[in-house]
């Protein structure tokens, strides 16, 4: 018998098949990964998510004339739970930080997180008691997009470096926690919306 992290027990059989799981398995889907993450990158579903001045300039990404749709992300979703991909876009206060880690924490796996513009990236000009100096500390962020506004362009770039960092993955992580790649996982306090580390921490394999 051995116990598991939750709390419950495991039998041998339940063990076995674990490391049956995490070892034939994970690697049987990671010889995927390729097609996997091509399909994942090229079919991106953002959030409907703005929260200040640079959520006009995503509006204008998504139309005619930068059509974030040849990158295949433009179906903006109205619910978290339809979405993988969340752009903050504009000035985050703390009083709206558990909010957005609420938003990012109903979206399912896999997931990213683009921080848009200065504001939502480092706080921008705004260092006030008010004013969250960066989403990171609420939410793990994987492409940081510079600029007060950033221009449509801009998003498109973090966009594709979103799609070289997905292309990168291994997609066993999500399922079998049998890759170290994934960098989502973070320790974060209850309700402040304050990261109790500012390190990422990695998903590691435990048979």
């Amino acid at each position: 018998m051995a116990e598991h992290d939750q709390g419950f027990v495991l039998t041998r059989f339940d063990t076995l098949m674990n490391a049956v799981r995490r070892s034939v398995g994970a690697k049987a889907i990671d010889m995927a990964a390729p097609v996997v993450n091509w399909a994942r990158k090229s079919a991106l579903w953002p959030m409907t998510f703005g929260l200040a001045c640079c959520a006009i300039e995503m509006m204008a990404t998504g139309a005619g004339r930068f059509d974030i749709d040849r990158f295949g992300a433009g179906v903006f979703r109205p619910s978290p739970r339809q979405s993988d991909l969340i752009i903050i876009a504009g000035t985050v206060t703390l009083k709206m930080g558990p909010v957005v880690r609420r938003v990012y924490e109903q979206m399912p796996e896999p997931k990213w997180a683009i921080a848009m513009g200065a504001c939502a990236s480092t706080g921008g000009p705004f260092d006030s008691y008010s004013t969250m100096q960066g989403v990171d500390r609420c939410i793990p962020v994987d492409v940081y997009i510079p600029g007060c506004p950033p221009r449509p362009e801009a998003l498109l770039y973090g966009l594709m470096r979103l799609q070289d960092v997905i292309m990168r993955e291994a997609p066993s992580a999500y399922i079998f926690e049998s890759d170290g790649t994934v960098h989502r996982q973070q320790e974060f306090e209850d309700d402040d919306g304050l990261p109790a580390s500012s390190e990422p921490e990695k998903v590691v394999a435990t048979v």
